[in-house]
């Protein structure tokens, strides 16, 4: 029997391995592949016949990865990655300097965005794309790095920590000032302005009294799915935010929005700058990583 050149399962097979270890689901890879998980199922289980390993363990929620296949997936993962932008270099031969960044709206408006702005005064010829969303970033291929709140479960993206902010109740300046010295309790039953996020890692209204001990109820308030939703509506004076101190210091500067009281929880998490390994980054890509570190630095140190 011949053996293929380089010795490799058929790539279907490992296309349809990867799949299934990013999303740790084999229905969730099915629905990004166009087939059934039945189809997943027999491919994973062609792949683990032909290694003679188990590559996932079963479970009564879902699947994990074993150690075998851990290993496959991070090495798979690495080079899927340096392929996708080989394909996209040579698609785009005109935009193979260009660098790809991916942030939440909020972030993108209040951050990100006036941040490249200063790297293009200084680099007007290296083009910057930015791509947003308000739900996780899955397709993480395309993107050089993209900005998160917390780390990815994905083992194989490099994370380098921006910084970690504080949580504050933020509202119209003159409603702060009638609130000054509200006590948590006070706060409460303020109309709050709650984020609903596809991501699990936001931190909520509830986890913050939580943190600063308050065990009564808490207002039900108003829903949203974007953070850029929640601080306008505060703007307007028709609610009260969790607000992201650093992150919309811009509006606080600006007068359109002001802090209530002295009450603040520390972040639970860091913001982190997430994607491809510094040796895997173009050399813009790692320029415009380099400065944005060296600047955040520089701002809040």
């Amino acid at each position: 029997m011949s053996r293929r050149h380089y010795d490799l399962p058929p790539l279907t097979t490992l296309a349809a391995f990867e799949t299934a270890a990013r999303h740790l689901s084999f229905k969730n890879a099915a629905q990004e592949l166009s087939v059934t998980p039945g189809a997943v199922s027999h491919q994973i289980k062609a792949l683990e016949g032909e290694l003679g390993v188990a590559l996932f363990q079963r479970k009564h929620r879902g699947v994990e990865l074993t150690r075998e296949g851990q290993g496959l997936y991070e090495s798979l993962a690495t080079s899927f990655r340096q392929i996708s932008r080989q394909l996209s270099k040579t698609r785009q031969m005109g935009e193979e300097d260009a660098v790809t960044v991916g942030s939440t709206t909020a972030v993108a408006a209040l951050w990100l965005s006036p941040m490249i702005i200063q790297f293009w005064r200084e680099y007007p010829d290296l083009n910057i794309h930015q791509i947003t969303q308000d739900r996780p970033f899955h397709d993480t291929r395309e993107f050089d790095f993209f900005i998160r709140y917390g780390r990815d479960r994905d083992a194989t993206l490099a994370h380098t920590a921006i910084y970690r902010d504080q949580l504050v109740p933020v509202v119209r300046p003159d409603l702060a000032a009638g609130l000054d010295g509200a006590s948590l309790q006070e706060i409460a039953q303020q109309r709050l302005i709650h984020l609903q996020s596809a991501s699990q890692s936001w931190t909520t209204w509830a986890d913050w009294f939580h943190e600063l001990g308050h065990k009564g109820d808490i207002a039900a308030g108003t829903r949203v799915t974007s953070y850029s939703v929640a601080l306008q509506i505060a703007r307007k004076g028709a609610g009260v935010a969790l607000g992201w101190r650093r992150l919309i210091q811009p509006m606080l500067d600006s007068g359109k929005l002001a802090i209530v009281g002295r009450h603040s929880v520390p972040a639970p998490r860091e913001f982190y700058l997430v994607g491809l390994p510094d040796d895997e980054l173009s050399p813009n890509a790692l320029k415009l990583k380099q400065w944005i570190l060296s600047q955040t630095r520089d701002t809040w140190l």
